[in-house]
């Protein structure tokens, strides 16, 4: 049997924080739970790509961000998206330690793989 991987991308930030926070909380749960994660974040949700980028996100009864994604960092990997980078003039150098700035080929082999499960927020 083919282990079942999850590929989240995350498109909204602190302009829809519910949905930006469901969407760690998913990545960093699948994560803990042994679930190999690949976590994507777009749009809005590049600028937590930064060092101290989640450290003001807050919601109420919310875990903090800062600490799912420290989580997923932990035990998958996290993907910011190419074009995404580029347009808020991000470069390698500026991202958290473990981050990978990566394009649209990268994951659409990732969504394609067998047993591979995508989510969009």
């Amino acid at each position: 049997m083919t282990a079942r991987s999850l590929v989240i991308k995350i498109t909204a930030g602190k302009d829809d924080p519910e949905r930006c926070n469901q969407a760690f909380n998913v990545a960093a749960a699948a994560a803990v739970s042994g679930v190999p994660v690949s976590l994507w974040l777009t749009g809005e949700a590049s600028w937590f790509s930064l060092p101290g980028g989640a450290g003001d996100f807050a919601l109420p009864h919310a875990p903090p961000l800062a600490d799912l994604l420290a989580t997923v960092l932990a035990e998958g990997t996290v993907s910011l998206c190419t074009q995404c980078a580029a347009r808020r003039d991000i470069a390698p150098e500026d991202v958290i330690k473990g981050v990978r700035i990566a394009g649209a080929s990268t994951f659409v082999a990732e969504v394609m793989a067998d047993g591979a499960q995508a989510l969009v927020y």
